[in-house]
């Protein structure tokens, strides 16, 4: 599977090396997956071939080696594929759920986001289609055999359950390409694809429990462990998508000048009585210092306003009823979109001076109007 973000810094797992420069991230969590490999396969083995003792688990072991290697060469297909596009490719992490590659923001096209996606599943396939001849060079009642078909197997599971045509697996990538084809939205096409994943999530427990209800029956329970696994890991990617689509889709409706609250400014060392007359002629408008220079650095506060006494409000400077504005906190009425969020999580505070081509305030931008714009949830009133 392939995903897109900025990477992260901390330690995910155990650095493998790199593929054509593209460093590959041996997860924590594959490692549970192993065991359980063991533990489920190496019983089998020891059945099916008895002298080998303790050694089955070693079978199974080998067993999952292979399955480790066939998801790296799904996921290098990825990252190839990527690479002759010139897509950022920060790194290949493989995993308890498989691997995903991980890729830097970018602006494709729909064809080329297809084809990067289904590099991975035809790894798999020309891995299975591999192993299969080499199937026929092996004796049936050999271990070699019984490893090879199980590896066979696995790629041709990979491969299909991978080009299901629902996000986060890679097929998820025709339902998007299409919708972004036809619409020219890549975000619209991530939202359907991500519906497409969530039903895909809901057409297999179907499949897994409606028909042995119907004969009167039941799923075996490791049978509905992992379905339920599967079908958990669908559904939260897939909500993922959908929920990081629709926040590119609204980022460029956010800029400063429709999310601010229209603002007054005066000089911060103007007396507490020219704030409280202003406050008087506009009670909404928050009221914003400004240095000698122009350049905002402080809001008044209300409450610390309206607390100092009457007799003291000419003698008093307002800079003494206000809370500072962070280094940097304020931003042009134009900003917009990914670059006004962006900049915004660089500073320090919740607040931010608005400012027009002038340089004069004009308003004060709160960093929950932002976060209630990018998330559309609307913002809690302060008590």
């Amino acid at each position: 599977m392939s995903s897109t973000g900025p990477g992260t810094q901390r330690r995910e797992g155990i650095p493998l090396g790199s593929i054509a420069g593209v460093p590959v991230i041996l997860a924590y969590s594959w490692f549970l997956i192993a065991a359980l490999i063991v533990a489920v396969f190496g019983p089998q083995v020891r059945d099916a071939f008895p002298r080998l003792g303790a050694g089955a688990y070693a079978v199974a072991l080998g067993y999952a080696i292979l399955l480790l290697l066939s998801v790296l060469a799904h996921e290098a297909a990825h990252a190839l594929t990527a690479r002759a596009y010139r897509w950022p490719t920060s790194k290949i992490v493989l995993t308890l759920w498989g691997g995903h590659t991980q890729f830097g923001d970018l602006r494709s096209t729909p064809g080329r986001s297809l084809l990067v996606a289904l590099a991975g599943p035809a790894a798999n396939f020309l891995l299975a289609a591999a192993g299969f001849g080499v199937l026929q060079l092996l004796s049936r009642d050999g271990v070699a055999w019984l490893v090879t078909f199980i590896f066979v197997s696995a790629n041709l599971l990979i491969g299909i359950f991978n080009v299901l045509p629902g996000l986060p697996l890679d097929g998820g990538r025709i339902v998007e390409s299409a919708v972004w084809k036809v619409t020219g939205s890549q975000e619209r096409g991530t939202v359907a694809a991500g519906w497409a994943g969530r039903l895909i999530a809901v057409l297999i427990l179907a499949a897994v429990f409606i028909p042995p209800y119907l004969r009167g029956g039941a799923p075996s329970l490791s049978l509905v462990l992992l379905t339920a696994l599967v079908c958990g890991f669908l559904w939260m990617g897939a909500g993922a998508a959908v929920t990081n689509a629709r926040v590119r889709l609204r980022l460029p409706q956010v800029s400063a000048g429709t999310l601010m609250e229209p603002a007054l400014s005066l000089p911060a060392g103007a007396p507490v009585g020219q704030a409280l007359r202003l406050v008087r002629e506009h009670p909404n408008a928050p009221l914003i210092l400004t240095a000698p220079t122009g350049q905002p650095e402080a809001v008044v506060d209300r409450s610390a306003l309206a607390s100092v006494p009457p007799e003291q409000a000419e003698q008093v400077p307002v800079s003494a009823v206000a809370r500072p504005l962070a280094p940097g906190a304020y931003v042009p009425e134009a900003a917009a979109g990914q670059e006004l969020v962006s900049y915004l999580a660089k500073l320090q505070g919740s607040e931010y001076a608005v400012i027009n081509s002038d340089g004069t305030v004009t308003g004060l931008l709160r960093q929950a109007a932002v976060v209630a714009a990018v998330t559309g949830k609307p913002v809690r009133p302060r008590r």
